[in-house]
């Protein structure tokens, strides 16, 4: 119980954050356009160097980012068949992308600082970067067909800096060239603006929606594959790795467990504002998931943790 408290305490600052994002699109008129590009191509990629240069590398951190890759993709392109056959136009397309990835990182990374030691705060930025890769390859190409051709959709993705930050930040890593303070300083800065941003994000895309068309089909099966299929998946991964390999351990396990629970993605809001692939509809979805996940974490981790 103590757990559950401490969550709904800690989590409340990050529903604020949305408020004010709306606030701010509606009295201000900050609109999510020009807080979209940033956060894809500015404000992530630096998170993401610094997340794999400051994390140490072994068998069981590397594997984190594939699994949780492999896991996206798979449930990304389960949930584009599905969605094929309610749909014909861009909504397939978002709620694919949707399904394959989770707030991993503007809101799972603040529950996990919470939840567990330090030691283990580098291995769940390692998974997300899973995510983040998902997102800025197959999520990002599946989101542009809604409204691209193929190739077009493969030139955007490859103009995406995440990818190259991810490598790079590798190739730093590997070779042990140490980081000064100024260094430290500064991407402490990006790492609050990233989480600022991003929880805005959807406030903002809240703002934007001019008459609100609620899509019962499509928020079912963003819940379906978010709260359901993502948390089984991940816990047969855990039960297969317990009887055969024995690659992680009980920490490693719940931090898996905790990537498989958080709401939808802010950046959902972000690709479908870039791309123009229904981001009201993303935005009214990725809010209520984050108002379900209020409650819905701390029991999950409550039962779990």
């Amino acid at each position: 119980m103590d757990i559950f408290l401490a969550l709904l305490y800690k989590l409340i600052p990050l529903y604020l954050i949305i408020g004010l994002g709306y606030l701010s699109g509606r009295v201000f008129k900050v609109t999510k356009e020009s807080i979209a590009p940033l956060l894809i191509y500015i404000i992530a990629p630096i998170i993401i160097f610094n997340g794999v240069v400051t994390t140490k590398l072994n068998i069981s951190s590397l594997s984190l980012p594939i699994l949780f890759f492999i896991l996206a993709c798979f449930i990304c392109l389960l949930f584009y068949f599905i969605g094929k056959t309610f749909w014909k136009d861009s909504t397939v397309n978002i709620l694919a992308f949707t399904a394959g990835t989770g707030n991993t990182g503007y809101f799972g990374l603040p529950v996990a600082l919470i939840l567990f030691d330090k030691n283990l705060i580098g291995l769940v930025v390692m998974s997300i970067l899973g995510f983040v890769l998902y997102e800025n390859s197959l999520g990002f190409f599946i989101t542009a067909k809604g409204h691209h051709t193929i190739k077009e959709s493969l030139i955007k993705v490859m103009k995406l800096p995440a990818i190259y930050a991810f490598f790079f930040g590798l190739a730093i890593n590997l070779s042990k060239i140490p980081l000064n303070q100024i260094y430290i300083d500064t991407i402490s800065n990006f790492k609050g603006a990233y989480t600022i941003l991003g929880m805005m994000l959807i406030g903002l895309g809240l703002a934007s929606i001019k008459e609100f068309a609620f899509d019962f089909k499509f928020v079912s099966l963003t819940f379906l594959a978010k709260f359901i299929i993502w948390p089984l998946i991940v816990m047969l991964v855990v039960w297969v790795d317990n009887i055969t390999l024995q690659l992680y351990n009980t920490s490693i396990h719940k931090v898996m467990i905790l990537m498989s629970i958080v709401p939808l993605a802010a950046n959902t809001v972000a690709f479908a504002t870039e791309l123009k692939a229904q981001p009201e509809k993303a935005s009214l979805a990725v809010m209520l998931s984050t108002l379900f996940a209020l409650f819905y974490i701390p029991l999950i981790t409550l039962s779990f943790f």
